[in-house]
């Protein structure tokens, strides 16, 4: 049986790895917008920064909410205990 520190690590370990995952998803995702109509064509590297920013953000949102429905789906459990 893992210890509380180990399991700590373990779930650590899970929520980096899913939130990297999905902020590269997102970035694959927003990549085939064509977000450089929007801004000059001077300013693509403007266009380039949004583009990251929004995959942080909307990446970030997305694995908040696997990572609390995975707690939800954990504490269900317990309620029938």
């Amino acid at each position: 049986m893992m210890g509380g520190a180990n399991i700590f690590g373990v779930y650590a370990l899970i929520n980096t790895c899913l939130s990297l995952l999905c902020m590269v998803v997102c970035w694959w995702v927003l990549s085939g917008i064509r977000i450089e109509k929007i801004f000059r064509t001077q300013h693509t590297v403007r266009a380039r920064a949004l583009l990251i920013i929004l995959s942080i953000v909307l990446g970030h949102l997305l694995a908040s909410f696997f990572i609390d429905y995975l707690d939800w789906s954990r504490s269900i459990g317990r309620l029938f205990v």
